[in-house]
């Protein structure tokens, strides 16, 4: 803010929002040097005799004063037409000319002085009043302020539409402006409040007065402004904040000062520290709403906070010297702070994730916590839905007497060692491990999440723990002369799977007879075996070699069962 980094937006900003159009001052008259007079009369420029027949008609009617946008800065070479406009200049008594200063590509702060001003021709300017013309566009190419003074040769020299209010104010019962009074910047600028778009003020052709169409009576105690109004003949055209696309003749920039001087209103620019504190409270104020917001709640939030803080500040500055401050920086604040807390929300949710993931994950598979953290609070429902899995039991053969040679803490490592081989040939196969059951453990194939080829996988996790446990087997073999294998049951088949138990304390895991059946495989398995179900061996009969062993009589089943050995996978 403090280097106006963003001072391009923050104008088309307050342009939006202060810049309002109003009725126009109707005693402001502009005579314009457009492109039919230019047609009417010939090429510009015109003869000076032109200028002062246009001066006699206009006074004609008595107007207040007249502002003539035209710098003749020097005697033509017709001097009977110059004698003829100074003449009808000093009879009128009432005319101000423009001056144009030209300035130092630098300056001091808070000093604004002249090197060399343009200025009319020595006979006229002994007859009228002058002031300058100079105009400061913004980086944008926009206009949005005017120079009421400054300095040369030790003068000070007003604007051309502050002398001209000045000398109207001096024939009616108006206050006269003092510079000194105005709210200006250290520029001697203050800011121009328009009265309307480019044409709003009555424009009446040069040509129409001369030839005697608009009688000088039409101009009684008006103000008028002559000046050009043909893009084609000068420069004097700019883009204002009411129409940035749409060009305003300089006379008109004019007559829109001289209405802001007659309304009596004014901008005032809330100093930097002021605008600074506008800033650090809504800043402060965001911080304390978004905090405590959801993100949609705070994009509510955010929308209310910038619309009132807008509303507020058109508000403010509609009075007659209403405050102006710059609006991009505090929104630009709230909105970063919205995007700020949202990302710092954002990365928090996912380190808690990834702790609770962490840790949780030691006691359940990280299937179901990724599952509890999707759902929310659903995730932790009891009940279960019906679905097509492949139940995995494993257990350790030989465990009991090689846990009577060893230590109990030894026991413990070992029991570790065999578990995590079986942990990690279950997740390698994207299995989810549903329990440990003492030395033996349980896992699900396509649950919670779908899986392809799920049998496959449940197969090719048993080979990964035999394939795992022959260094475990030769190790304990060396220390303690005694081994362990796994013995493996795998069924698949349709099981309820969901949360199961009490509000209190609940397992995700699956029931049903798909369960029951891949453990009671799994109890008649030899050490070192792999036995799977005709259901399992039908979906994976391509990918394996296997030893029939005909049909087992389990508990709980009144037909036997047809099972096969897991020899060797062929993929």
């Amino acid at each position: 803010m403090y280097f106006q980094l963003f001072a391009t937006l923050d104008y088309r900003l307050q342009d939006t929002l202060y810049q309002k159009p109003a009725t126009v001052d109707a005693d402001i008259i502009i005579v314009g040097i457009d492109d039919d007079s230019l047609e009417a009369l010939g090429r510009w420029p015109f003869h000076r005799d032109y200028h002062g027949e246009l001066i006699r008609l206009i006074s004609e009617g008595e107007p207040k004063v007249i502002g003539y946008d035209v710098i003749f800065a020097e005697a033509s070479d017709l001097l009977e037409d110059d004698a003829y406009l100074v003449e009808m200049v000093a009879e009128a008594g009432n005319l101000i000319f423009p001056i144009y200063g030209t300035f130092a590509a630098t300056a001091t702060r808070g000093k604004l002085e002249a090197l060399n001003i343009s200025e009319p021709f020595p006979a006229l300017s002994k007859v009228s009043k002058t002031g300058h013309i100079n105009t400061i566009i913004d980086n944008d190419g926009i206009v949005r302020k005017t120079i009421l003074s400054f300095d040369y040769a030790g003068d000070r020299i007003d604007s051309f539409a502050l002398k001209i209010y000045n000398h109207y104010a001096s024939q009616t019962a108006r206050k006269a402006i003092d510079v000194a009074q105005l709210p200006t910047d250290e520029w001697q600028r203050t800011n121009i409040r328009f009265s309307g778009e480019p044409h709003s003020f009555e424009l009446i052709p040069f040509y129409q007065v001369l030839n005697g169409e608009v009688p000088g009576e039409y101009f009684r105690d008006k103000i008028v402004l002559v000046g050009p109004t043909a893009i084609g003949m000068a420069d004097d055209y700019y883009f204002t904040p009411l129409a940035p696309q749409v060009p305003m003749y300089g006379v008109e920039i004019h007559a829109n000062i001289i209405a802001q001087f007659m309304a009596q209103k004014y901008w005032q620019e809330v100093p930097f520290l002021g605008q600074l504190a506008i800033v650090l409270i809504l800043g402060l104020l965001g911080f304390f709403i978004f905090r405590r917001l959801s993100p949609s709640i705070g994009a509510l939030a955010l929308v209310a906070l910038v619309g009132s803080f807008l509303f507020i500040s058109s508000r403010i500055s509609l009075v007659n010297n209403g405050y102006i401050y710059s609006l991009i920086y505090p929104v630009g604040l709230l909105v970063i702070q919205y995007i700020a807390i949202l990302g710092e929300n954002f990365i928090s949710e996912q380190i808690e994730k990834k702790r609770v993931t962490d840790v949780f994950g030691k006691y359940v598979a990280p299937q179901i916590v990724d599952k509890i953290l999707e759902e929310g609070e659903a995730g932790l429902q009891l009940g279960g839905a019906r679905r097509d899995i492949t139940v995995l039991f494993v257990d350790i053969r030989g465990f009991t007497p090689l846990s009577e040679a060893a230590e109990p803490e030894e026991v413990v490592a070992i029991l570790n060692d065999y578990l995590t081989l079986c942990a990690k040939s279950i997740f390698a196969y994207g299995g989810t491990l549903d329990k440990y059951i003492g030395d033996a453990a349980m896992a699900l194939y396509n649950a919670p999440l779908d899986l392809d080829k799920h049998q496959l996988r449940a197969v090719q996790t048993a080979m990964a723990m035999q394939t795992g446990s022959i260094q475990l087997r030769e190790k304990l073999e060396k220390q303690f002369g005694k081994t362990v294998h796994f013995g493996v049951g795998i069924h698949t088949g349709s099981a309820i799977v969901g949360n199961i138990g009490a509000d209190f304390r609940m397992d995700y895991t699956a029931i049903g007879d798909t369960v029951n059946t891949a453990a009671r495989i799994e109890s008649v398995s030899k050490p070192g075996q792999i036995l799977i179900s005709e259901a399992v061996y039908e979906q994976v009969k391509e990918e394996v070699e296997v030893s029939d062993l005909g049909t087992i009589k389990v508990k709980g089943k009144a037909q036997e069962l047809q099972i096969y050995q897991v020899n060797k996978l062929l993929i």
